[in-house]
C-alpha cells in the first residue's frame, strides 16, 4: 500500500509510522520540517504544511494514495481542507478522533462504538465531535471513504499520564504530597503506543471499517491511586513514602484552569471501554504491555538525561497550594 501519514512523529504516529514501514507499507509523511523524534529510514518525506493550503496542494501534486491518515486534525476547518485536498485522491481517510469525544459522564460501562459522543466540559472534545460530523456526512453525501479512529489515553516513554508531568515525580522523590483528583478510585485505561501501533496498522486498507468508527484502547484498568503507585515504584519511591492528597476535581479545576478541563471534560469519571470491534477487525490483536511496564520505560527515559528533568516551579506552587486547601477541608470535616 502506499500511505500518506499526516504528521507522523508525534506520541501515537511515530509507533505507526515504524511498524507500517516494518510491515512493507510505502510510507509518506506530509510535514513542514524537523522533528525531535527519531524518523524510521525508507519514510517519503513530503514538505508541506498542511496548514497552508498551497503548500499542501504544491507537496501533494501529482501523489494518490491507498489510505491518508490525519494524526493532528482537531476542528471542522482542519477537516474541510482534507476534503478538499483528498477527494479523488485516497481510497481511505482515517481521521485521528478521541475517546474523550464519548459521553462525559458515561451513562454506562464498559463504553462501545455505540456510545453516544456528547462531552459538554471540554472544548478539545467537542471540536473532535464536530470533525466527526463532518467527515460522516461527507460519507453519506458522496461516499467520501471515511474511518474514524478514537485513541483514548496513550503515551510512550516520554509521556508521563498524570498532569505535571517529571514535576510530580520530582515531589514523589522530595517526599512531598501529590495530588489526585476525586478519592483516586475511579479506574481509568492507559495504552502504549506500540499496542496502539499494531491495532491500527491493520486496519489501514481495510474495507469492512470505511465508513465506521473504532476505538483502539488497552483492557488494563488502573485506578489513578494505582497509576502513581506504580510510576513512584518505577522512580524508587517506597511505597510507605508516597503521599497522595485527594482533592475534588471541581476544586482543582478553580486553582489550575489548563489542569481542569482535563480532570472534567475526561480523567474525573471511570473510563473503560469494550475492544470486541477492533479485535473483529484486527483478529489475533490485544494490548499486551502493561503500565507496570511502561512507567519503568518512562522513568528510564527521564533518568537517562537530566536536561529531561524539568520541575515546573509554577505547577510545583500550584500543588502546594492545593495541599494546603485539602488540608483546610480535612481540617472542616
Amino acid at each position: 500500500m502506499k500511505v500518506l501519514f499526516i504528521g507522523g512523529t508525534g506520541i501515537i504516529s511515530s509507533a505507526c509510522s515504524r511498524l507500517a514501514v516494518e510491515s512493507g507499507i510505502e510510507l509518506f509523511h506530509l510535514r513542514r520540517g524537523r522533528t525531535s523524534r527519531p524518523v524510521p529510514a525508507g519514510i517519503q518525506v513530503l514538505a508541506g504544511d498542511i496548514r497552508d493550503p498551497g503548500s499542501a496542494r504544491a507537496a501533494l501534486a501529482g501523489h494518490t494514495f491507498d489510505v491518508v491518515v490525519d494524526f493532528i486534525a482537531f476542528t471542522p476547518e482542519h477537516i474541510a481542507l482534507d476534503l478538499d485536498l483528498f477527494r479523488g485522491r485516497t481510497g481511505q481517510f482515517v481521521f485521528i478522533s478521541s475517546a474523550s469525544a464519548y459521553q462525559t459522564p458515561p451513562a454506562c460501562l464498559p463504553v462501545t462504538e455505540s456510545t453516544v459522543l456528547d462531552n459538554p466540559a471540554w472544548a478539545y472534545s467537542r471540536d473532535k465531535i464536530a470533525c466527526e460530523e463532518a467527515l460522516f456526512a461527507a460519507y453519506r453525501r458522496e461516499k467520501f471513504p471515511v474511518t474514524v479512529v478514537r485513541p483514548s489515553h496513550t503515551y510512550d516513554r516520554s509521556l508521563f499520564p498524570c498532569h505535571g508531568g517529571y514535576t510530580v515525580i520530582h515531589r514523589m522523590r522530595q517526599g512531598k504530597p501529590v495530588i489526585v483528583h476525586g478519592d483516586g478510585t475511579s479506574l481509568w485505561t492507559l495504552t502504549h503506543h506500540e499496542d496502539f501501533a499494531r491495532a491500527f496498522v491493520g486496519l489501514l486498507g481495510h474495507s469492512g471499517v470505511v465508513g465506521d468508527a473504532v476505538h483502539i484502547t488497552s483492557d488494563e484498568w488502573l485506578s489513578w491511586n494505582q497509576i502513581h503507585h506504580l510510576l513512584a515504584e518505577a522512580a524508587g519511591v517506597k511505597a510507605n513514602l508516597v503521599h497522595l492528597v485527594h482533592l475534588p476535581s471541581a476544586i482543582i479545576a478553580r486553582h489550575d484552569p489548563e489542569w481542569g478541563p482535563s480532570l472534567l471534560g475526561d480523567k474525573t469519571h471511570s473510563m473503560i471501554f469494550d475492544n470486541s470491534k477492533v479485535k473483529r477487525l484486527v483478529p489475533g490483536w490485544q494490548a499486551r504491555i502493561p503500565f507496570s511496564r511502561g512507567a519503568r520505560e518512562i522513568m528510564a527515559y527521564y533518568d537517562a538525561d537530566p536536561a529531561r528533568q524539568v520541575v515546573d516551579a509554577a505547577f510545583d506552587a500550584t500543588v502546594d497550594r492545593l495541599v494546603a486547601v485539602a488540608e483546610r477541608l480535612n481540617g472542616e470535616r
